[in-house]
């Protein structure tokens, strides 16, 4: 009988950063590997990765990583995984092709090669667990969910999932195989919770594509439409309604070249022929015969939208009489940035349609679709994934209304240690699961102290004054020059700029004539004054940086 172990490192009680790692005796298999996009709070962060701390640390236990989908919240982290444990990597064509791009663009792991590619038939045996795969519904094809088939039962990862019986064949459920793994019985089921408290039907894919197209089609002018680069089913669906109505399109984004280029030359995405046209091209058409489709990771499409509105976008701009089309829902972090978005296409002159005007759309199960996985799979025990606390929450309630009982629902937090022996699931223990955080080139060396005072220059910016002194003579050499930046206008502060460098000069004064002369008590020292004198004056609290130098005099040489 051998000892498991689920331990989700990211993925619980936040959106994105997908990654659960199950244990089955000595063996590690590692679920996903995801990143998620920074908030607001997060200042100048890039992405925020999982903690691999525990798979270095069992680095020759880990068996493989197996990867659902070629979304960034499932693939976004390998790069920096590879680049510290080598290990295989699993996944269907596309995904393992998405995977390896981003792999390349990382210097420290475009050299890594070790991908395995699979399908829905692949079973792949490691003794004591036999790993396989399940076909499931998402916005990008080749999305499969994991099964680990152990002696104790099936473990089963679902991955990001819906179910629609109007998908085409490139993005429909298997249902024949949900039913086969839940008959062989599950001991576990880790289930997507992203949609898990919003009862709203969630539109089918076919009445999505009927809507974009009737928008599209009966526009008298030019549409842009935004879009997130790595939602193929949508990009899809906005080619073919543009070929029907007539339309050339013209690509833009970033990360839309590579991802797309690579759906066709895998056949995953159908392009019409002689669909698209250049920049330069776009002058021989009239408003009416054209599309813009305009690309990006989350966020990206909308802050292009922004610059074409106000003029600062390289080759476009919107224009009287523009419709623009966003086809992607928004989170809810960035429902007020599209609200401002909006407001600045109105005022350059064009129109704002959002597909969720209509309709409720989304890539993620409902609470009726995640109730039918869990009667597919029938588990003794549950675990909510990927989801805010509330939405684990109101999952567990789903999985409870079933009949399950609550003492077999778990809902956890990153790198909590759930362990199954002698016929019992129970909490047993945390293994470090913090936020890692990429900034330019680093990686984890932004922690919470850095992001603090990224937040309070942010917010009441920065006071240095500048002090030289010689210790010798006791003497204060050039007078506190004080500098600020985001706090307050100087010109128009002189008072408070000169009582600053008064109150300087007395804190220095005292401590050149004490006894115990530390630089780190005068530093210190000024920043206490000047933070509560400033606070008095101002309500404020800007970064205070004292730099205190000392002048060296130079001595005459002595006569022989």
């Amino acid at each position: 009988m051998s000892t498991i172990k689920i331990i989700p490192f990211s993925g619980v009680r936040e959106n994105g950063k997908n990654m659960y790692v199950v244990e089955v005796g000595n063996d590690i298999f590692v679920l996903d590997c995801g990143l998620k996009y920074p908030e607001n709070e997060l200042l100048g962060i890039d992405v925020v990765i999982p903690d691999f701390t525990y798979l270095i640390e069992n680095a020759d236990r880990v068996a493989g990583v197996f990867l659902t989908h070629g979304h960034a919240d499932s693939i976004g982290a390998l790069p920096y995984l590879v680049s510290e444990v080598d290990v295989p990597v699993f996944g269907t064509e596309l995904t393992i092709e998405l995977a390896k791009l981003n792999v390349s663009h990382n210097d420290d792991s475009k050299h890594f090669k070790d991908f395995h590619v699979i399908d829905e038939h692949t079973e792949i045996d490691f003794g004591s667990t036999v790993v396989s795969f399940f076909r499931t519904t998402h916005t990008i094809p080749d999305s499969v969910g994991i099964s680990l088939k152990t002696d104790e039962g099936n473990i089963v990862y679902t991955g990001d999932f819906k179910f629609d019986p109007t998908a085409v064949p490139m993005y429909a459920t298997n249902y024949k195989r949900l039913g086969e793994i839940g008959s062989e019985g599950v001991l576990a089921l880790l289930s997507s919770s992203s949609n898990a408290e919003n009862a709203a039907q969630v539109a089918s894919e076919r009445e999505i594509a009927d809507e974009v197209f009737d928008t599209i089609n009966y526009w008298d002018g030019r549409i842009i439409v935004a879009c997130v680069a790595s939602n193929l089913q949508r990009v899809q669906q906005v080619l073919n309604a543009a070929a029907k109505s007539n339309r050339k399109v013209v690509l833009t984004g970033q990360d839309f070249e590579r991802i797309i280029r690579t759906a066709m030359r895998l056949n995953k995405l159908n392009v019409p022929d002689d669909v698209f046209i250049t920049l330069k091209e776009m002058k021989k058409y009239q408003p009416d015969e054209l599309l813009i489709l305009e690309t990006g990771r989350m966020g990206e499409p909308i802050k292009s939208l922004q610059r074409m509105a106000n003029g600062s976008h390289k080759s476009l701009r919107i224009e009287e009489g523009d419709l623009v089309y966003i086809t992607t829902t928004p989170t809810t972090a960035m429902e007020t940035t599209v609200a401002k978005t909006e407001d600045m296409i109105y005022r350059a002159g064009g129109v704002v349609k959002s597909i969720s005007e209509n309709l409720r759309v989304s890539g993620h199960a409902n609470p009726r679709d995640l109730q039918l996985m869990i009667d597919f799979m029938t588990p003794k025990y549950f675990i909510p994934v990927q989801g805010e606390y509330r939405q684990l929450a109101a999952h567990a309630d789903l999985a409870h209304e079933l009949g399950m009982p609550l003492t077999n629902v778990f809902i956890t937090g990153r790198g909590d240690v759930l362990e199954y022996k002698k016929n019992q699931m129970t909490a047993s223990g945390n293994e470090p699961a913090d936020n890692v955080m990429i900034d330019g080139i680093g990686v984890g060396d932004i922690g919470s102290i850095v992001l603090r005072d990224r937040k309070v220059l942010s917010e009441d910016g920065i006071f240095v004054v500048v002090v030289t002194i010689d210790r010798k003579t006791k003497k204060i050499v050039s007078k506190p020059q004080v500098t600020s930046r985001g706090f307050v206008y100087v010109k128009a502060s002189r008072d408070l700029i000169k009582e600053s460098a008064d109150k300087v000069s007395e804190i220095v004064e005292k401590h050149l004539h004490s006894d115990d002369f530390e630089w780190s008590k005068l530093k210190q020292d000024i920043r206490d004054h000047l933070s509560r004198y400033l606070f008095e004056q101002t309500k404020r609290r800007p970064v205070i940086l004292p730099v205190i130098m000392e002048a060296n005099q130079r001595r005459g040489r002595r006569k022989n």
